[in-house]
């Protein structure tokens, strides 16, 4: 017998700046790694006012990990060491395995009003893979099938599978799932998830109620504590919510539609040793890493 996930915990992401300057709210990040393994970072760039992403993020290494990025509205132009180069256009997924070792730079530019709305998480890799060839898949909107489900609910497949259609993205390490998810008002979705693998969904519009024990009126439930109201009030726009193991998550609205994003993966279960933009397992081989970078001889593919 399948059982529904319950909510974990659910906090809202905070603002913070990074780069050479550019305006964000996080999700999650350092501090979170344990609960979100093996997914180690999510960010929400998100406004449309140019000089808060304007000056982006110029040329910075990365090892250890995966960073992808998904933009909603605007455009980000890209350029990396293995001589890829290009725009990230509104709609558009970029996966990049860092592997061994990267160089890269992704610079916002936005859309002819201003507004720049995208979103980035990073993805930790195994030991067994941290020094794998680095590698890069640009996917365009095109690519990437949209689902639509009874009752008007939409599914963009990044990676994955939903109703028997699989993303564009395969054969990645932690084999993930990424769903761009839309729910009209009074209806409810529910999507088979690994048991074992973790999972979060991150509130980009509307409310919905992540949790089978929904109760639009949670901050009036007499008795109840803060973890209970958290849990039975509807989330909104910047809301995350980590989810505990179960079959299956199943998402409902009222009078409000919702969009989330939908992301799931198989822990990698080893140490982190992070700083900056290099995740490895070890602080020694962190201080390589680095050492590496000052000397020239970082990148080995």
């Amino acid at each position: 017998m399948s059982s529904v996930r319950r909510i974990s915990k659910v906090w809202k992401s905070k603002s913070t700046i990074e780069g050479a300057g550019v305006h964000l709210k996080r999700a999650f990040g350092y501090y979170q790694v344990p609960q979100l393994d093996p997914f180690l970072l999510l960010d929400d760039f998100h406004s449309d006012y140019p000089p808060d992403y304007l000056k982006g993020f110029p040329w910075h290494p990365h090892r250890g990990i995966e960073t992808i990025t998904y933009v909603l509205h605007g455009r980000v132009e890209h350029g990396d060491s293995m001589g890829n180069k290009g725009v990230i256009e509104s709609g558009d997924v970029q996966w990049m395995t860092a592997g061994s070792g990267i160089i890269h730079q992704e610079m916002p530019r936005g859309r002819d009003d201003g507004l720049m709305w995208g979103f980035q998480i990073w993805a930790n890799l195994p030991a067994s893979h941290k020094m794998m060839a680095p590698r890069y898949r640009g996917i365009v909107a095109a690519e990437i099938p949209e689902v639509n489900i009874p009752g008007d609910i939409r599914v963009k497949v990044m990676c994955g599978e939903v109703s028997g259609v699989q993303g564009p993205v395969q054969d990645v390490v932690v084999d993930p799932e990424y769903l761009d998810v839309t729910v009209p008002a009074r209806t409810t979705f529910t999507h088979p998830i690994k048991r074992g693998h973790t999972t979060f969904a991150y509130v980009v519009e509307g409310e919905g109620f992540f949790d089978p024990e929904r109760n639009a009126f949670g901050h009036e439930v007499v008795g109840a504590n803060y973890f209970d109201m958290q849990r039975r009030c509807a989330c909104t726009a910047e809301n995350l919510v980590l989810y505990g193991d179960g079959d299956e998550v199943a998402i409902s609205t009222q009078e409000v539609p919702v969009r989330f994003l939908l992301v799931s993966g198989r822990p990698v279960g080893e140490p982190v040793a992070w700083y900056g933009p290099i995740v490895m397992n070890t602080q020694e081989e962190l201080r390589i890493a680095f050492e590496e970078y000052e000397k020239g001889t970082f990148i080995k593919h």
